[in-house]
């Protein structure tokens, strides 16, 4: 879920504004699992913009502070969300420590990094949701190693059916800046997209591994 509506709507004009996100109807995106889009997301762009990216951390960390409180522990999932993780738990004056997709093949073959006490209250900081997939992958490293995850928030989120039951299933409270709703309201509105458009866009998001541009 959206933290709120206004946010969620400043947030997508902030990330269409430096193409953080990219909106191709007519010439799609293909992901790395092969699925043809005509949307890109990448929120690492942020880094690079002072201002966005002091209200991203700022309002993560707003996220946090209302709903969880203060957390023991700020937890990036990498790569896309350690820097930005970093800078909440700098807002928020906790520990930072970072999760791999899988321990390392060499050293001391950790899968997170960072000090990591057991029972320690973890919010876990991602910068977009799409399947939910890596980001769950993540909370369960983190469980297994003793802490108590309490949320994830994050910049962006696709809102996937698979993602909300993945989510439902792991009883993981997410809540995230903006989505693809408030996105595609807010790209109509200032005309980085047409009404035509947006009927492509949300038949993408119906069935995405299956669609082809029209």
């Amino acid at each position: 879920m959206i933290f709120d509506k206004n946010t969620a709507k400043k947030t997508a004009e902030l990330l269409l504004q430096i193409k953080a996100i990219k909106l191709q109807p007519d010439e799609p995106f293909t992901w790395a699992s092969g699925w043809n889009s005509p949307i890109y997301c990448d929120n690492r762009v942020t880094l690079s913009y002072v201002m966005i990216r002091n209200y991203v951390r700022e309002n993560l960390a707003k996220i946090i502070s209302e709903k969880h409180g203060q957390p023991d522990v700020i937890a990036g999932v990498a790569t896309g969300a350690i820097a930005i993780g970093v800078l909440v738990a700098q807002e928020l004056g906790v520990p930072f420590i970072y999760v791999r997709p899988e321990p390392k093949k060499h050293g001391r073959q950790n899968q997170i990094e960072g000090f990591l006490d057991s029972g320690q209250n973890v919010v876990v900081v991602e910068d977009l949701i799409s399947t939910g997939k890596s980001s769950l992958n993540a909370v369960k490293a983190l469980k297994d190693a003793g802490a108590r995850v309490i949320g994830m928030v994050a910049i962006f989120n696709y809102g996937f059916p698979v993602a909300e039951k993945n989510f439902k299933d792991c009883h993981l409270d997410l809540t995230t800046l903006s989505d693809y709703e408030n996105l595609i309201e807010q790209a109509l509105e200032t005309n980085f997209i047409s009404t035509k458009q947006v009927t492509t866009l949300k038949a993408w998001r119906e069935d995405p591994g299956e669609w082809n541009a029209k």
